[in-house]
């Protein structure tokens, strides 16, 4: 059923609530875009790499007795490294460079970490504590969670922060030399290899920040961050793929599509009218919102 129209306090929760969710799809998309720029494919275990924070987080709080924080930042590590370890023990050691055939490696590989997740952490659901308590607080009459905050000063900071790493720093220099150019950033002695590597390592990391972040307000099971991935690669597309600034607009524009349609057209077609209006753009503008086309 659609809901009687709200006051302005609801608008103002409903945009509060999607750029929550957007926030959390613009990291995963970045994720996405950071490993199709180097490489040249689509990475599925990016999906993956959200559940995984999120359970590297509950075992860390549980068993470690660590604080909130320490334990995020631990886990989005953990994350990174395994981001890692999936380039270098596999997509490196694979006979093919073909992108198809990297790309359908990455789904099985996907296939094989939920199948380790679950088998660790098993099928039930988890509960992962919010980073700050969990009163209220009100902003413009809206009622907004604590964490709904940590994830957008959070989301915000990585994005910044991994600005500052690419354009500051000789690693982030380095990356952007190998997606512009891999052959040319070989031939002046960059260490092309080592570039992808850390190209999902911090996808691996970007992943990991999503799932940390999200799951004190979702479900938390071996298999959460299929949806929430794969939104996220909407997100990637939506905005254009391969381009960050496009990967954080898609990221927020899903989000409030979701929220606004769940609020004003239905909650059942919540994710439905998200990915309706990802193919209207795509019919209109193939090349998503800030990609750039070709001719």
């Amino acid at each position: 059923m659609r809901p009687a129209m709200g006051s302005v306090q609801d608008l103002v929760q409903f945009i509060f609530a999607g750029l929550t969710s957007g926030a959390a799809y613009a990291l995963v998309a970045v994720g996405f875009s950071v490993v199709h720029s180097t490489m040249g494919i689509v990475n599925f275990t990016q999906v993956d790499f959200v559940t995984l924070g999120g359970m590297l987080l509950v075992s860390l709080l549980a068993t470690g007795a660590l604080p909130a924080i320490p334990g995020l930042l631990l886990a989005v590590a953990g994350v990174a490294a395994t981001g890692a370890l999936v380039e270098y023990l596999a997509l490196r050691r694979s006979r093919s460079r073909d992108p198809l055939v990297l790309i359908f490696l990455t789904i099985g590989l996907s296939i094989i970490l939920r199948g380790i997740m679950q088998k660790v952490w098993g099928k039930q659901s988890l509960a992962v504590p919010p980073l700050s308590g969990e009163a209220p607080l009100t902003i413009l009459g809206a009622t907004i969670l604590p964490q709904a905050l940590w994830i957008l000063a959070v989301g915000a900071a990585a994005i910044g922060l991994l600005v500052l790493f690419f354009r500051g720093t000789a690693a982030g220099l380095a990356m952007r030399a190998v997606a512009s150019n891999p052959v040319a950033a070989d031939v002046v002695g960059l260490r092309v290899l080592r570039v992808r590597t850390l190209s999902f390592a911090l996808a691996g990391a970007l992943g990991g920040l999503a799932g940390v972040l999200i799951t004190p307000i979702t479900t938390l099971r071996y298999d959460v961050g299929v949806l929430l991935g794969l939104k996220g690669f909407a997100a990637a597309i939506l905005g254009g793929f391969g381009s960050f600034p496009g990967a954080v607009l898609g990221g927020l524009a899903l989000g409030l599509l979701e929220a606004l349609g769940a609020a004003y057209v239905s909650s059942a077609w919540k994710d439905t009218i998200a990915f309706l209006v990802l193919l209207l753009v795509l019919f209109v503008r193939p090349h998503g919102l800030l990609g750039k086309g070709t001719e």
